[in-house]
């Protein structure tokens, strides 16, 4: 009955509000490939312009609270994409949870049940943005503003970017780009990262250059190269790009895993292929999640510890948080310390059993958001089964029914599904504890989102001769 009540109000709420709410249209015709690689690139220059965009009014805090999110979100301190797409990931994640534990039930097989889950989680975006805007920039920003004024302005410009941002997302999903925004923003932040590593001039706190190759070059014409392998205070050498390529390498091989099941066309004659069942089958999305999911418990931690136990005597609170009141960003203890990474060798070593927990816990979570996301994205036996028919093939040796077909998918993707969230978890923890360039989270999103992007580009030239077999591999 609550959850008829539940159901009835979001409904309503959505009828009174959607034609208020501003709408990015889908374009009249499928646009060429060429078209939208340009909306794709004039998104993403929008989105780099905002991030060299300093917020009027705003200091530079003295400490970073969302250092440890920054690739995840695709965000940078002091900027008008300050909270990146945190707001717009924290806000599916929600919907998403509550469609998964049915506290909200939507038949996504009912386009009019689709189209208010959308709106409902476009509603849900605004709220996170505001609410999140208002305490970032109160608990960040607040102490240092000169007038209240002033801090009304940040929290405005916060609200505002953060909802431009939303837009550019939606612009590049509903046609007018490639893929997805979020994707497009998170994979430029860790390339930026690797080339800003590889090559920055900037001296560093030890008087030698940021970048590992201008740093090589200062070594060999001071005549000493014995700290190119390995330096101090994470910044990039020789082992740590070493480390990096061998993640990338594991990352590339393991995504061209997979199960190959012989389907052949009940529409056209003679023709046959094969329907991939992929190792990592369930993508990037439960590692995205999952880091949202992290991202925003620590920063809530962080906020609670200012506010009620910034002297790390609450016998309670520290149970779950402490933190270094010298450094505000970093735990030092309670749950909250081992659901964040130990960057770094030197870190790692000084605590080898926060780094095992960390890996452990992120195996953990990235299965649970695996299983999940199987069945609220539509990847489970049953639904790929429908699939499978709706776009008129057939598996040979099975009736062309949904049973048969189900049955046969159901041995492969429930495995899958945990092998390859296991797999995902265990490189993303292990890759953050190293201290890989661009995170291990952001390096494995960067090669997903990039081999996506790859395939998408084929699917584009299938789609030209056989558009429902093209829709149907664009699942995978």
């Amino acid at each position: 009955m609550a959850e008829n009540t539940i159901q009835h109000i979001i409904k309503k709420v959505v009828e009174k509000t959607e034609p208020y709410l501003v709408q990015v249209p889908k374009p009249k015709k499928k646009l060429s490939l060429q078209t939208r690689l340009i909306w794709t690139g004039i998104v993403l220059l929008v989105y780099q312009v905002m991030g060299q965009t300093p917020l009027f009014g705003a200091t530079s805090p003295q400490f970073d609270f969302l250092q440890f999110a920054r690739v995840i979100f695709a965000s940078q301190q002091g900027t008008l994409i300050e909270l990146g797409i945190g707001p717009i990931v924290t806000a599916g994640l929600l919907m998403q949870l509550l469609k998964g534990s049915e506290i909200l039930k939507f038949d996504f097989t009912k386009p009019d049940e689709r189209g208010v889950f959308q709106t409902a989680t476009k509603l849900v975006t605004y709220i996170v943005i505001t609410v999140e805007a208002v305490v970032y920039a109160t608990a960040v920003y607040g102490p240092g503003v000169a007038s209240p004024t002033t801090l009304y302005i940040i929290i405005g410009q916060l609200i505002s970017a953060s909802i431009i941002i939303m837009f550019l997302d939606e612009l590049v999903q509903k046609g007018w780009g490639l893929g997805s925004g979020i994707s497009v923003f998170i994979a430029a932040g860790v390339a930026q990262q690797i080339v800003w590593n590889l090559f920055s001039p900037i001296p560093a706190g030890d008087g030698s250059m940021v970048g590992l190759i201008p740093y090589i070059g200062q070594s060999v014409m001071g005549g000493d190269i014995t700290n190119i392998l390995f330096r101090g205070n994470n910044l990039p050498s020789v082992l740590v790009f070493g480390i990096t390529a061998g993640v990338l390498l594991i990352l590339v091989y393991t995504q061209g895993m997979k199960v190959e099941i012989p389907i052949v066309s009940t529409k056209y004659r003679g023709f046959s292929a094969t329907y991939p069942i992929k190792l990592m089958y369930v993508s990037n999305i439960p590692v995205i999640l999952a880091s949202a999911l992290t991202a925003n418990a620590v920063f809530i931690g962080q906020m609670m510890w200012a506010n009620f136990n910034p002297r790390n005597n609450n016998p309670l609170l520290n149970i779950l948080l402490q933190f270094d009141p010298t450094s505000p960003s970093t735990p030092i203890g309670g749950l909250i310390y081992y659901v964040t990474p130990p960057r770094g060798f030197t870190i790692a070593a000084l605590d080898p059993t926060r780094a095992i927990v960390y890996v452990l816990f992120m195996i953990g979570i990235v299965i649970i958001f695996g299983r999940l996301w199987v069945e609220l994205g539509g990847l489970s036996p049953k639904s790929a089964a429908k699939s499978l028919l709706d776009a008129d093939v057939q598996i040979p040796g099975f009736r062309r029914s949904n049973q048969p077909v189900e049955a046969l998918l159901n041995k492969y993707i429930p495995s899958v599904t945990i092998i390859g969230s296991a797999i995902l978890g265990a490189l993303a923890g292990a890759s953050d504890v190293l201290g890989v360039i661009g995170g291990g989270t952001g390096i494995l999103l960067m090669v997903d989102i990039l081999i996506n992007y790859y395939q998408q580009l084929i699917r584009e030239q299938v789609e030209v001769v056989m558009p429902r077999l093209g829709a149907l591999l664009g699942r995978k």
